[in-house]
């Protein structure tokens, strides 16, 4: 039973010392994703903050950005921008 209830808790410490790494990484990987759109010309700044919208609004967004990534290349090549203000 003291056997029992010791690995149980280890377990529990377990996950969430795992958890709180794997949300550091998130969070240091949304970071860096961040400071790439904020550094080109024609990205769109007001995605850098798009962890605050709705699951809707996410669904939208996943949605337009999946319509740009099957239009030709020559429509969305690196010569025109396609953001979202565009």
């Amino acid at each position: 039973m003291v056997i029992n209830t010791g690995t149980t808790i280890v377990t529990f410490l377990m996950f969430f010392l795992i958890q709180k790494a794997q949300n550091k990484d998130s969070k240091a990987i949304q970071i860096k994703l961040n400071e790439l759109v904020a550094a080109h010309t024609n990205a769109s700044n007001r995605i850098v903050d798009i962890e605050d919208l709705t699951e809707d609004e996410l669904d939208q967004l996943h949605k337009f950005y999946e319509k740009l990534g099957k239009l030709p290349k020559k429509e969305a090549g690196p010569a025109q921008s396609k953001s979202i203000d565009n």
